[in-house]
């Protein structure tokens, strides 16, 4: 492991945490992640972006020239309250250099302004409208947005609808009501998630209803039939078993999946992509893998 990963970690431990652990209200978040995303992730030189509507939900394509991958529908992250397209930007692009394909970023609607399910709805409309491109489509996601992207998988398997090439998700959020072992164990260990917010975090998003619905919630839906899927967490997470629990849940519907487990790196570290030399092997560690994906029927 790098030096770099030792000093993010101590160092996210002692400002994103604490902060995290303080903020009072969805607002100040949103300011907060905001600013610091437009002073510490920058995208790589070149890239290119343009804002759009798909389905009345606005989106900001990442590259969309290129052609040499299929097109990443990638859902930020955020607890559902926070996060958008501006922020994620930076990481799209490096998605997209990688990949060397277009990004998608939907601007799906956050709580508690809109709760569940505007989320989801938001996603399947934007998935609907891309899902018969030539090249295919690969959607992605990370925290928040990599829970969203597996119940958007979901969805997609419960509707009938075409089938991505497959799924991909850094730090997934796969059970909104926290019932993994390792939000307990890994509540200290954890550098960025104060597991003391968790339950606020699924009344924001969630504040009626069940909070295993499938699509909420996906590690309790169904997946017989799916593409590939791909996870990645960190072995101090609080959200590991998220992981861990929905790899298992989808081997058990004899879905192809990998699991990368990471050691003692942060919630979602692809997102530190200019400073973590372990960000960049993860993305090109998911770029291979979406390169050997199957292309969609009558593509060579």
């Amino acid at each position: 492991m790098s030096f770099a990963r030792k000093f993010f970690n101590v160092w996210l431990r002692l400002t994103e945490k604490r902060h995290l652990s303080r903020v009072t209200t969805p607002e100040a978040l949103r300011r907060s992640f905001e600013f610091k995303a437009k002073l510490a992730f920058h995208p790589p030189r070149g890239t290119t972006t343009r804002d759009d509507v798909l389905s009345g939900v606005p989106v900001t394509w990442v590259n969309e020239a290129n052609d040499a991958g299929p097109l990443i529908l990638y859902l930020h992250g955020g607890a559902y309250v926070m996060g958008s397209r501006r922020s994620y930007r930076a990481l799209s692009g490096q998605i997209s250099k990688h990949t060397g394909g277009p990004v998608c970023l939907p601007e799906y609607r956050l709580a508690p302004e809109h709760p569940f399910p505007a989320a989801i709805d938001d996603a399947l409309a934007v998935y609907q409208a891309v899902m018969n491109r030539a090249g295919g489509v690969v959607i992605g996601g990370d925290s928040a947005g990599g829970g969203l992207a597996l119940a958007l998988l979901g969805e997609i398997i419960r509707l009938g609808l075409v089938m991505p090439l497959g799924t991909f998700a850094f730090s997934p959020l796969t059970d909104l009501s926290f019932s993994g072992k390792s939000v307990v164990t890994n509540a200290e260990a954890d550098v960025v998630l104060p597991a003391a917010r968790t339950q606020e975090t699924a009344e924001l998003y969630l504040p009626d209803g069940d909070l295993r619905d499938p699509r909420a919630s996906p590690l309790f839906a169904g997946f017989a039939g799916a593409s590939p899927v791909w996870l990645t967490v960190g072995d101090t997470e609080i959200l590991l078993d998220d992981t861990r629990r929905m790899a298992d849940k989808l081997r058990a519907q004899a879905v192809a999946v990998t699991e990368e487990i990471a050691h003692d790196l942060p919630h979602v570290w692809p997102l530190f992509h200019t400073y973590l030399p372990e960000a960049r092997a993860t993305l090109s560690a998911v770029a291979q893998w979406i390169r050997r994906l199957s292309p969609p029927s009558g593509d060579s």
